[in-house]
């Protein structure tokens, strides 16, 4: 019966805890990037053993419930499948793992176009921090093309693939600022860090571009100038955030809280990066702050997620009254993830 249980478990997984990975994944590329590699090894075989089992558990849903897994789908989380793998592309394609970074390259690239337009159909107003997820698993794609890029080398034609993601990220940003609700700010449950977050990435994406040599003079400093600009909106968003959590603490764990984790995580890359491609030494400070800030709350994170599935797993399977299927109120598909 326990087995029974773990595998309901299993299949009600919500697309959210793609952030675990998120997280998890570009905090190892932080301790990669500042050289504390044991501690970088050890979070991405953790993000790794995430992603294998929420694949499974997608799996699972789309075979047991497919009407259950096509209304996520449409939601802003499903997207954190296309993140999540692209993150853990980008720390094993730095590891050397090239076929495998170029394998999970293409599964991103082929779930993509088949969940943004329905997440995108489905936007409206006043949308939790959740929304910017359409710009996170745009940039995340440029984000892998352009380590690829580096690390192949002579496939030029990535760079230009991640230019083009990186413009429709930056559009994509616009359209979820408009839809974005700013009351999240002072009340979301963890991922109103988001907002930030998805600048970014960006920022991380116009420093990576900003280092391939193939962009010389005005290509070079106009890239430059943007990375220093998404970096600077990335940082005051990390303040704003921050003071609001100092003023109004939201401390009881939610799951949207590795959404937290994960723009801390990747404001210090992008810090990091920027500080080379773009030659401001005192970002390479600035990031490595916001990585150490990352690593405390994703260790706070991660004892409240222990603690929720250990609670999950000794509570008594539901009974068939509490499993019969309710009418979904499609003013709140969004805030439930």
């Amino acid at each position: 019966m326990r087995a029974v249980s773990r595998f309901r478990v299993l299949r009600r997984v919500p697309p959210a805890s793609g952030g675990a990975v998120m997280a998890t994944g570009i905090l190892s590329v932080g301790l990669h990037l500042t050289g504390h590699e044991t501690l970088s090894l050890v979070g991405l075989v953790l993000a790794a053993a995430a992603w294998v089992i929420l694949a499974g558990a997608c799996v699972i849903q789309l075979i047991t419930a497919p009407t259950g897994w096509e209304a996520e789908a449409d939601t802003p989380p499903a997207l954190t499948a296309v993140a999540a793998t692209c993150v853990l592309g980008t720390r094993l394609a730095l590891l050397g793992w090239r076929p495998a970074a170029v394998g999970l390259l293409i599964v991103a690239a082929a779930v993509w176009p088949v969940l943004l337009p329905g997440v995108l159909r489905h936007l409206r107003g006043r949308m939790p921090g959740s929304v910017f997820l359409v710009c996170v698993a745009t940039q995340a794609l440029a984000v892998l093309s352009a380590t690829l890029a580096a690390v192949l080398g002579g496939a030029g034609w990535l760079i230009w693939a991640a230019l083009v993601f990186f413009a429709l990220g930056l559009l994509l940003y616009g359209v979820a600022l408009a839809c974005f609700d700013f009351g999240q700010v002072v009340r979301g449950a963890g991922d109103h860090w988001v907002a930030g977050g998805a600048l970014a990435i960006s920022a991380l994406v116009a420093a990576k571009l900003t280092a391939w040599q193939g962009f010389a003079g005005s290509w070079h400093q106009a890239l430059r100038a943007v990375a220093l600009l998404l970096v600077g909106c990335d940082l005051a968003w990390v303040l704003v955030l921050a003071g609001a959590e100092a003023l109004r603490p939201r401390l009881r764990y939610d799951i949207r809280r590795w959404s937290t984790v994960f723009p801390l995580g990747m404001s210090a890359v992008a810090c990091l990066t920027a500080a080379g491609a773009a030659g401001v030494a005192a970002l390479s400070t600035v990031g490595q702050v916001l990585l150490w800030c990352g690593v405390a709350v994703w260790t706070a994170t991660a004892a409240g997620a222990v603690r929720e599935l250990a609670g999950t797993l000794r509570r008594p399977a539901p009974t068939r009254a509490a499993n019969a299927p309710k009418r979904d109120n499609p003013d709140k598909r969004g805030e439930s993830q």
